[in-house]
């Protein structure tokens, strides 16, 4: 017996281990036997096994590669040129995420839009594959399918499920959803042939206008959906066309104990196929409001912050959307969720709802008010009982009640109250405020006891650890007191509103004596010699608290601006990594333009130079540009700040 592989850990997917030749002269023709001894830690997983033999790869045909010409990304969408010998091939993917437009926001189906045209007169036959694995309906690769082929009046459809469909049963970060079915629909007004090709087995089913089924599928896994569209010979002029790509998840939240439906099922006639044909028969005016939105959103960012400003923003745009999901409560509420990606999987966290918040208060009020309602529900139904606010709702798709092991006191009141507040002047009224004062008032009358001079507790930097007298987290506390004030002035209440105005204009004051550290402010009021982002800083100024005085911003910029790194400022003096949507808030403090691109510039610089290529991440580290850690979150939705600046300043 010889050992072959050993591993502490887990997989989620196929691992090819290489044998050595020392264990390959040790195999027999027949009759070999794996032992295999299995500590099962994770639980609820099996492990598949076994030997592999590769067989010759054929030679392969002598296809030239396209040659892309120019890529070009807009808030909603990202097109690509390329040049196939005398054929131009223009492919442009579209997300329709209208954040303004709830009726389009809330449709699950993506397209892909194709133009073809000859580039030297002349007519040629052209030929588009597309192919999507049906693993993006299944969280492992070795989970059997299920994909069927079908067609409504207008529509050509590919369906494809995981044959368990465990609705709701998984729960956590890196997971990906197994149950609902992932659809590929092409109109049939396009001359296409679209196959569903089942492994290496090449088992097919042919749906389209010139072919019928004929075969069926052998086997369950490892499945391609491949639509093949036949284009008749483009000329100058040019031949186009359109494929679609949509979800059904069927359930998509558990929302304390109740399976909630996506939003666009509310009605229970509506089948994803009438929605499929819905989003084909409005393709074109959708298209027409994404190519609207996509310039308000760059002319936006560009009139905020420069052109390197609406790069950033644009860049950061879909993500942030993506990782929410929206549906609606039993009573009525409108709950817009976020997944901590690539963190801890939690759902509906607090502080990853703060720094994404300047998108959506920027653009629609109500989808911020959508990820607060239910914090607010869980404190006022009296599932949650402590005087500050929750961390979180659970792990993402099961919100349930908080998971994360301890609360952060301070962060998430001062973060539920100053992000309240900022819904009240980004809506011009006080209704939401109104409807929550109770809870608001426990809160605020928390931060009045604790929220000057933090005790030792974890901030939404809880990766760097728990500190004591953290400078910033006391900005946030007295911010959040400002706020308080601020609203209950709009209510009336007048007594109210001096009270905690005054005391946080008072705290203000203490604070710079507490923290001052010559030409900065200090990380904590322990800690001399030492500095931090006051990224908390840019609410004051946002909302016109007129807490702080213009001093102590421009001594923080001032000093900020001798510490950057070539990929950007760092967090604090205890490590050179950041958090890119921090040094965004932190940027909208300077009080000219040469400052704010100057703390920009390099955050720019690691978009387009990080040698770690993922999903943009917004934690990385400032000395090479490499991600320290997340990637895929909707805090990058906080590259907005300056845009909803310039929103609340011109009200």
């Amino acid at each position: 017996m010889k050992k072959i592989y050993s591993v502490v850990g887990w997989l989620n997917k196929f691992k090819y281990v290489p044998l050595t030749e020392y264990v390959k002269q040790k195999l027999k023709k027949t009759g070999n036997t794996l032992a295999i001894h299995v500590v099962n830690t994770a639980g609820g997983s099996w492990l598949d096994a076994g030997f592999s033999t590769q067989t010759k790869q054929k030679q392969p045909i002598n296809i030239a590669t396209a040659q892309q010409t120019s890529v070009t990304i807009s808030a909603t969408q990202t097109v690509y040129n390329f040049t196939c010998g005398n054929i131009a091939l223009q492919l442009t993917f579209t997300s329709p995420l209208l954040i303004d437009n709830l009726d389009i926001l809330q449709r699950p189906v993506s397209y892909i839009s194709y133009s073809v045209k000859s580039t030297d007169g002349g007519q040629h036959h052209a030929q588009l594959y597309f192919g999507a694995s049906t693993d993006l309906a299944a969280n492992t690769a070795a989970q059997d399918m299920e994909v069927t082929s079908s067609s409504t009046s207008s529509l050509m459809l590919l369906k494809a499920g995981t044959k368990e469909q465990p609705i709701l049963k998984k729960k956590g970060d890196d997971l990906r959803i197994d149950w609902g079915y992932f659809y590929v629909a092409a109109p049939a007004s396009q001359q296409t042939n679209q196959s569903i090709t089942a492994g290496n087995e090449g088992a097919r089913i042919f749906a389209g206008s010139s072919k019928t089924a004929t075969e069926n599928i052998t086997s369950g896994k490892h499945l391609m959906l491949n639509t093949i569209i036949d284009v008749a010979n483009p000329t100058l002029q040019g031949t186009a066309g359109y494929i679609m790509l949509g979800y059904d998840e069927l359930y998509s939240i558990q929302y304390f104990g109740d399976n909630l439906k996506p939003w666009w099922r509310q009605s229970s006639s509506m089948s994803f196929e009438n929605l499929l044909n819905t989003c084909a028969n409005e393709y074109s005016p959708v298209m027409q409001q994404c190519n609207d939105f996509d310039k308000k959103i760059y002319n936006d960012a560009l009139s905020a912050g420069g052109e390197t400003y609406a790069k950033l923003c644009i860049a950061s745009y879909r993500q942030s959307v993506a990782a929410h999901n929206l549906v609606k409560a039993s009573n009525g509420d409108l709950l817009f969720f976020s997944k901590e990606n690539f963190s801890n999987g939690c759902i509906n966290t607090v502080d990853v709802t703060y720094p994404s918040a300047p998108l959506y208060l920027t653009y629609n009020p109500h989808l911020m008010e959508g990820m607060l309602n239910g914090i607010f529900y869980f404190s006022e139904s009296g599932k949650y009982t402590k005087p500050y606010a929750a961390h979180d709702l659970g792990t993402y798709p099961l919100a349930n009640g908080q998971v994360y092991g301890e609360g952060m006191p301070v962060e998430e009141s001062g973060n539920m109250i100053i992000l309240t507040a900022a819904i009240t002047k980004a809506e011009g009224n006080i209704d939401f405020a109104k409807k929550h004062w109770q809870t608001l008032s426990t809160w605020a009358q928390y931060l009045m006891q604790y929220g000057f001079d933090p005790t030792n507790q974890l901030c939404t930097d809880d990766f760097a650890g728990h500190l004591a007298r953290n400078a910033n987290l006391s900005v946030k506390a007295i911010v959040g007191i400002g706020c308080y004030g601020m609203m209950a002035k709009m209510m009336g209440m007048e007594d109210t509103a001096s009270k905690y105005s005054d005391s946080a204009a008072a705290m203000a004051k203490r604070w710079m004596v507490f923290a001052d550290d010559g030409n900065h402010y200090a990380l904590t009021f322990n800690d001399k010699h030492t500095w931090s982002q006051k990224y908390n800083l840019v609410w004051d100024k946002v909302l016109g608290l007129h807490l702080f005085p213009k001093e102590v911003y421009d001594k923080e910029i001032n000093y900020y601006l001798t510490k950057q790194n070539a990929f950007g400022l760092p967090l604090d003096s205890r490590k050179t990594y950041t958090k890119s949507d921090w040094i965004l808030w932190t940027a909208a403090l300077a009080d000219n333009h040469n400052s704010f691109e100057a703390l920009i510039d390099p955050v720019y610089k690691f978009t387009q130079q990080t040698p770690t290529r993922v999903p943009l991440s917004d934690w990385h580290e400032t000395t090479d540009g490499k991600q320290v850690g997340f990637q895929a979150r909707s805090v990058v939705g906080g590259y907005f700040m300056k845009v909803l600046e310039n929103k609340l300043q011109s009200k």
